[in-house]
């Protein structure tokens, strides 16, 4: 049987992903791709990979982020590293946040890893 996929739900999940991107622009944060990988993923529909400057920035843009989609009504569903790891992941189910230095953005090479998501978005 295949599941039934509501287009309203699929614009939502947009929507809230451009929302997370337009909450971590307001935190300063740089090198912002936004990336749909629902072709790609089983586990997510969007994916954001972004830049921080130092470790308290990385901290806040967490915090800043976790309070805004709670606003919004989405709790993170899971958060793995913190902000001395130089790389932090929240989960919001459909939309996967990954907040990374500068260093660890460029050792892990998600941008490549995941060159077959289709590009929405991209803030340098």
């Amino acid at each position: 049987m295949s599941k039934q996929v509501n287009q309203k739900e699929v614009k939502d999940v947009e929507d809230l992903a451009r929302f997370a991107v337009d909450t971590v622009v307001d935190s300063f944060a740089s090198d912002i791709l936004l990336l749909k990988i629902s072709n790609k993923s089983s586990f997510a529909d969007y994916m954001i990979i972004l830049t921080v400057d130092s470790n308290r920035q990385m901290g806040a843009v967490v915090d800043e982020l976790e309070v805004e989609m709670k606003a919004k009504g989405v709790i993170k569903c899971r958060k793995e590293g913190n902000s001395d790891s130089g790389w932090v992941v929240v989960d919001f189910g459909d939309i996967i946040v990954h907040i990374f230095g500068k260093d660890e953005r460029d050792y892990y090479a998600l941008d490549e890893i995941w060159s077959d998501g289709q590009s929405i978005l991209r803030i340098q």
